[in-house]
């Protein structure tokens, strides 16, 4: 079964070239399948997520993942810069989010959903394969949130209107620009910037490294079991190096890649997407489209469902692989099958969840739900209200990330308590 796994992964990976080149209508499509076949690659490659920065802490007491996210979070910015520097701020299509009451109010509940569903926008469609149930029934609801919410998010002014701003920021969303503070810097305000999101990555590291001694020290401490079969030593040694070898297959397909392995590729592929699109990495608004194409099999129009929630008609009446960030999330759920199929676990991991009870589901239902307003009101998810605004030099990307913080503790209380 193994080898038939790894057979139809390479299978895959050939379909992807080949019918995405043949199959989809434009190059900037084929172009988003590939970044998002990459992204599903690398997060389930890396077992890595942002919903596991909170659950994992609070559940094992690991902040790894955390502070990894931080390295994650600065190495970003940086690679941003080369795009920014001596260049119009405005022409590219930067999240910097505006600073009101719908952003902390949509961190928390934000924060509050994925410790239910163990997940968040990116990581249920990594999970569509490695927990089925969970992720279905999290995506479904997600879904429906994200369609309740949009007439909130397009017309209510704590959602819309930003309580500071700086002159970038107000040719944007309406948020703080963090090199608009620094323009005596030397460097447009870039270097300010950048020491400036080094101090706060450096702050969360700390507090990170506090809680974990902390809970060393009160017997607590579990660590997670893949971060230490990450971390265990590569005892290879290349006077043994055969090309076609199983040793050697395991070292390039198989063999889990380290949280900061993780991280340089997101960030490589991350900019990329930032330097061919002008734009960041988003996931959760199509699946409110989404749902509105399924309210469409019962007669509803695309004109109908626009006026409910104030989106573009032609955003619902767009077909699915048309739509650039559609097939960027279809491409994370492909990405992540390519890697469990050529690492040969594929059967293993995708009935590894089969079986839910009649409560756990409903909790499913409840995070996806909440992840899903939260969304909405925090204009993105985790990445686009907390990596791509930190990337883009948002401060709202920071302030997102205090208040998911906030969320992900009491969801997690709660979790634990009534499951």
């Amino acid at each position: 079964m193994k080898r038939s796994e790894q057979i139809i992964g390479f299978i895959g990976i050939l379909l992807v070239f080949i019918l995405g080149k043949s199959l989809l209508e434009t190059d900037m499509l084929f172009f988003r399948l590939l970044v998002g076949v990459g992204l599903g690659y690398t997060l389930s490659r890396a077992y890595t997520g942002f919903a596991g920065s909170v659950n994992r802490a609070f559940n094992t007491g690991s902040t790894k993942l955390m502070r990894n996210l931080m390295f994650l979070f600065f190495i970003t910015s940086l690679l941003t810069t080369a795009f920014l520097f001596k260049a119009d701020p405005a022409s590219y299509d930067l999240w910097v989010n505006p600073i009101n009451f719908g952003l902390i109010l949509g961190g928390v509940l934000f924060g509050f959903g994925m410790s239910f569903s163990s997940c968040c926008a990116s990581g249920v469609l990594t999970d569509i394969v490695t927990g089925l149930p969970r992720a279905l029934i999290t995506l479904i609801f997600f879904a429906i949130g994200i369609f309740l919410g949009f007439p909130i998010q397009k017309t209510a002014g704590w959602v819309k209107n930003s309580w500071f701003t700086t002159p970038v920021g107000e040719k944007l969303y309406g948020g703080v620009f963090l090199p608009d503070l620094f323009k005596w810097d030397g460097v447009e305000g870039y270097l300010g910037a950048l020491i400036l999101t080094a101090i706060f990555c450096g702050i969360v590291v700390w507090i990170a490294y506090v809680y974990e001694r902390s809970r060393k020290e009160n017997n607590t401490y579990t660590a997670h079991p893949m971060e230490k079969i990450q971390d265990e030593k590569e005892t290879f040694d290349s006077k043994h190096y055969k090309a076609f070898s199983e040793i050697n297959y395991n070292r390039i397909f198989v063999k889990p890649w380290t949280l900061v392995q993780g991280a340089v590729v997101i960030a490589i592929l991350f900019t990329l997407l930032m330097g061919v699109t002008k734009a960041g990495w988003g996931a959760s608004t199509p699946y409110g489209l989404w749902f509105g194409k399924f309210l469409m099999i019962f007669g509803f129009t695309p004109e109908v469902l626009a006026d409910f929630t104030k989106m573009p008609a032609k955003a619902y009446a767009i077909p699915f692989f048309s739509h650039g960030v559609s097939v960027q999330n279809f491409g994370i759920l492909v990405g992540t099958a390519i890697y469990l199929l050529t690492a040969g676990i594929f059967k293993k991991t995708f009935m590894s969840e089969m079986h839910i009870t009649g409560k756990e589901a409903l909790l499913y239902a409840l995070g996806g739900i909440t992840m899903g307003f939260g969304t909405r009101f925090a204009n993105g998810c985790n990445v686009g209200s907390l990596y791509t605004p930190i990337a883009n030099f948002s401060l709202s990307g920071w302030i997102f990330l205090i208040f998911m913080v906030v969320g992900g503790i009491v969801g997690n209380r709660c979790a634990k308590k009534w499951s």
